[in-house]
């Protein structure tokens, strides 16, 4: 079994002592493999597992003269567990081996704790989205006024996309549960088979079903596209919260905290500092992703190109999207919300929103839809024109109660059944139901 690790420990799962441990992990398992089909003897399987330690400081020292990392680290292991048995460390494997599913397991253990931060930010979400199931606001296209919904549908949206990032990253943990021992260039010339079949099923991973001498690098360049994915989901709910306080909307706000200050110069200020630097740290991992997909043509049956590469991008992104998530539920659990201002932006619009509703009324009522569209666009357009006038009638169902055209077919009662907020809340509880939050 391999260890779990929290949330805290995203950065140990990358350390250089937590790699080594499992470089270990698995040189002691191939060992054994090897002692169960009669190669190695039990004795000095014994003594393997007895003496089998590193210093990290001694392999960094071995290292300035090897320049090999893996080499350095054999080294030292056999340095520690002494004649005769040290010679059946590393046996019939490549450095890659080694490397590659120690990778998968590191990549594993992330996963899994991003998953965890993932249901983490869902439950905020779906708690928010609840409490404010039928608060209405102003629905926005182009960044104009279009026609009304309610922040419930708005964070419940939110909920349905984190789902989403959800299942595409527990499919991104099983491609990258993989590992092979199948040797230089992946033949398995000098290991069967069952070697790495047994060392995998111990970490649970799945052997490569077929490799050369790594991994191939399509597999990580998921794994790393997948965070990035998660990331621009992120910077997209970073960049609505952002918008929704600016001062002239001020319909959510970020938590201020009693002490803090927002601008050096500006006493005043409030600023979606946290927002901001999510929609920052999203372009980050979105140029890891490049790398990681460049990292994907390698010359034949390898080169290096990917391993200074990844030595980067794959702690940096773990590391970095569990910080975005956290921070993300920490901004979702202490948003401000301010249903008074919701109110005041929709009314801006003198109740132009329902002019769909009309249209479609009008359409139903036998005229053509260019007919309908025309009549109704008139009145808007009056109701407009109304409100930069200064007038009474800057309404716009006072604008289709005047107009003889629309009176021909749609009555006042009509009119007022039509032009209600409530009209376009029918079905606000099974949008929840459909994304879970029922």
């Amino acid at each position: 079994m391999i260890q779990r690790y929290s949330r805290a420990e995203m950065r140990e799962i990358w350390a250089e002592q937590r790699k080594l441990e499992i470089w270990l992990q698995i040189e002691l398992l191939a060992a054994d493999a090897l002692c169960r089909n009669g190669l190695i003897p039990k004795k000095d399987l014994a003594q393997m597992k007895r003496r089998a330690a590193f210093s990290l400081e001694r392999c960094k020292e071995l290292e300035r003269t090897l320049n090999h990392d893996v080499i350095a680290f054999t080294t030292n292991v056999a340095e520690n567990i002494g004649a005769p048995a040290s010679r059946w460390l590393h046996f019939g494997l490549t450095s890659s081996d080694i490397l590659d599913t120690a990778f998968a397991v590191q990549m594993v253990q992330s996963a899994d704790i991003l998953l965890d931060d993932l249901r983490a930010l869902r439950k905020a979400i779906g708690r928010k989205a609840r409490q404010h199931r039928l608060t209405p606001m102003i629905g926005r296209s182009h960044g104009i006024h279009a026609e009304p919904t309610t922040f419930g549908l708005k964070m419940a949206l939110m909920y349905d996309e984190f789902g989403r990032a959800i299942r595409r990253l527990e499919s991104a943990r099983y491609s990258v549960a993989v590992g092979k021992l199948s040797g230089a260039v992946g033949t398995s010339a000098h290991l069967a088979p069952k070697i790495e079949s047994y060392v995998c099923a111990k970490l649970e991973l799945r052997p490569a079903p077929i490799a050369t001498q790594v991994v191939q690098r399509d597999i990580h360049a998921e794994f790393i596209t997948t965070l990035a994915l998660i990331a621009a989901s992120i910077e997209r709910w970073a960049t609505e919260f952002r918008h929704l306080q600016r001062t002239e909307v001020l319909e959510v706000e970020e938590f201020f905290a009693k002490g803090q200050k927002g601008s050096s110069a500006m006493p005043h200020k409030r600023n979606p500092i946290t927002g901001e630097r999510l929609t920052g740290l999203a372009r980050v991992l979105r140029g890891n992703a490049v790398a990681a997909l460049e990292n994907v043509a390698l010359w034949h049956e390898r080169d290096i190109s990917h391993s200074s590469v990844e030595r980067v991008i794959f702690p940096d992104s773990c590391t970095l999207l569990d910080y975005m998530l956290v921070t993300l539920t920490q901004l979702v659990d202490g948003l401000i919300v301010y249903p008074d201002n919701m109110k005041r932006n929709l009314e801006l619009s003198l109740g132009l929103w329902n002019s769909q509703a009309v249209l479609l009324a009008l359409i139903r009522k036998g005229l053509t839809r260019e007919e309908a569209y025309d009549l109704v666009q008139r009145c808007a357009m009056k109701t407009w024109q109304a409100k930069h006038a200064g007038a009474t009638d800057a309404d716009f169902k006072i604008q289709l109660l005047a107009d003889p055209d629309v009176a021909r077919h749609l009555s006042r009662k009509e009119l007022d059944h039509l032009c209600q907020v409530q009209f376009h809340f029918r079905h606000v509880q099974s949008r929840f139901k459909q994304v879970g939050l029922g």
